[in-house]
């Protein structure tokens, strides 16, 4: 009796030990299931092709303006602001007024302008009373060439003294020294280095402000030491951001640094994105994927078909309407809705890749 025992339970460990050895391989033990016309209708099938197989690295960016493309407004003098009328971000209109500085080398200006003026009409009436002294015999030739250049280099003077004030702000100054400094372009502001209060320095090389039109905008994005073979110029690259999670705008490599960043060691590269609704804006954080195709080579299907269950990989094999085939098999990596298979089938296989989850179920239903 217990030898009888002995040999059932030595029976069912080999049948459990070949069911086991039997779900390693690569076609899963399933039923006779066939699919029915209406069924038919509902299913889609794919065949497994050869493909090359693409390449994703998703890297870290920042949103920033188009260099190529903005406006940088410099203080045309000295002086302290008064008054800042935009704010980062703004929209702003050409000839819109940005800030009120008072000024005193504008104030002088006007100064020396009044100087020169009330020279060149004493030069004037001097060159006229010379004149006539000259041509009625009274003075000498020298004393009206005399008159005549002192009368021209007052006409210089005050011309000098009118360009400096076009140069520095134009109609745009008056004489009690103040500057008015007005957006050149439309477009946003996109940099704002002034305060109300603040003293802009004879010597200050830095812009006020920086405006843009914002139609195209660029994404800095860091790409480690250990990547930087797998980016180069003109690979495509999705964006996505925070602010708009289930939007993804498409772009290209458009640059790629030569060098390093020395502080954090990362190499940078620049996505051009066009920008038509105003929805990218400077400083916002993206992530960006980059995708690219190597050389290598291997069965391509839709990510769709694939089934995971207990740790594994499926698909459906279709060979007839009543010859499907659950088969296992192993998956290199899926990018862009394609999955690349290492093992499990070759080129020509039809698998199911719609609602092959039901057939799944019903192939390997115990």
């Amino acid at each position: 009796m217990m030898k009888t025992k002995a040999l059932v339970t030595g029976f069912a460990a080999l049948t459990l030990l070949a069911a086991c050895k039997h779900k390693t391989e690569e076609t899963v033990e399933s039923k006779q299931v066939c699919v029915s016309d209406s069924m038919a209708k509902q299913i889609t099938i794919d065949t497994a092709k050869t493909a090359t197989m693409k390449d994703e690295l998703t890297l870290s960016g920042e949103v920033s303006f188009d260099d190529n493309n903005v406006v940088k407004v410099f203080p045309f003098s000295s002086g302290q602001v008064m008054e800042v009328k935009v704010s980062l971000g703004d929209r702003v209109t050409k000839g819109q007024t940005l800030a009120v500085i008072r000024s005193a080398d504008v104030a002088g200006n006007y100064t020396d302008l009044t100087a020169t003026q009330s020279d060149l009409a004493i030069a004037k009436r001097q060159l006229s009373q010379a004149e006539y002294l000259y041509k009625n015999g009274i003075s000498s030739e020298r004393d009206y060439t005399e008159a005549k250049e002192n009368y021209n280099k007052a006409v210089a003077a005050s011309s000098k003294v009118k360009d400096q004030i076009a140069i520095n702000g134009g109609g745009n100054t008056n004489a009690s020294g103040t500057l008015v400094v007005r957006a050149p372009q439309s477009g946003y502001v996109v940099e704002k280095n002034i305060t109300q209060g603040s003293f802009i320095r004879p010597d200050n090389s830095a812009s006020l402000f920086t405006i843009s039109n914002m139609q195209d905008v660029w994404i800095w994005a860091n790409v480690f030491e250990s990547d930087i073979s797998k980016v180069k110029k003109g690979y495509a690259a999705k964006v996505t951001t925070i602010a708009y999670p289930g939007k993804v705008f498409t772009g290209v490599v458009n640059e790629v640094s030569s060098v390093l960043d020395p502080d954090n060691k990362v190499m940078k590269i620049k996505v051009v994105l066009p920008n038509p609704d105003m929805l990218l804006k400077p400083e916002m954080f993206t992530s960006v994927t980059i995708t690219n195709s190597d050389n290598q080579q291997a069965v391509a299907i839709p990510a769709k078909a694939v089934v995971f269950d207990s740790s594994k990989n499926y698909v459906v094999v279709y060979n007839s309407k009543c010859d499907l085939k659950v088969r296992e098999v192993s998956v290199i990596k899926t990018v862009d809705d394609v999955t690349y298979i290492g093992s499990g089938l070759k080129p020509g296989d039809k698998v199911v890749s719609k609602n092959q989850l039901m057939l799944y179920d019903a192939l390997t239903a115990e």
